[in-house]
C-alpha cells in the first residue's frame, strides 16, 4: 500500500528556515494529491499546504501564505515544504499524507480525511 515518510525538521530558531520533504511510495504518485497537515499544541490538526498531481494547484493556509512553498518532484516521488519565517506557531508535529480522490480543493480536505498518511515529523520554533 501507500507509504508516506517524512523527513527534516528538528529545532529551529525564530525567524529561521527549515524544508520537510516527504517521499511517497507503493502508488502512482500523479495520481495523488499531496498534503501537509499540522498538529499544534493546544490547536486541532490544521491543513498547512496541498498540491495538486501536477504541482499547478498549490495551497496555503492564511498563516502560511507567503512564508511556506510547496512542491512536488513527480520523478522523484517527493513532496517537499520549504517553511521560513519560523514563528513559535509553527511548531507541531507535521504530517504528510495523501489522497487519490479527485481534488476538490482545499475545503474539501478540511472536511474529509485523507486515505494515507506518514508518521509525522517534529519541528520546534525556540532560541
Amino acid at each position: 500500500q501507500v507509504q508516506l515518510i517524512e523527513s527534516g525538521g528538528g529545532l529551529v530558531q525564530p525567524g529561521g528556515s527549515v524544508k520537510l520533504s516527504c517521499a511517497f511510495s507503493g502508488g502512482t504518485f500523479t495520481s495523488y494529491t499531496v498534503a501537509w497537515f499540522r498538529r499544534t499544541p493546544g490547536k486541532e490538526r490544521e491543513l498547512v499546504s496541498s498540491i495538486n498531481w501536477s504541482g499547478e494547484i498549490p495551497y496555503y493556509t492564511d498563516s502560511a501564505n507567503g512564508r511556506f512553498t510547496i512542491s512536488r518532484n513527480n520523478a522523484k516521488k517527493t513532496v517537499d515544504l520549504q517553511m521560513t519565517g519560523m514563528t513559535s506557531d509553527d511548531t507541531g508535529v507535521y504530517h504528510c499524507a495523501a489522497d487519490d480522490r479527485t481534488y476538490y480543493g482545499p475545503s474539501f480536505w478540511t472536511k474529509n480525511e485523507m486515505d494515507h498518511w506518514g508518521k509525522g515529523i517534529l519541528v520546534t520554533v525556540s532560541e
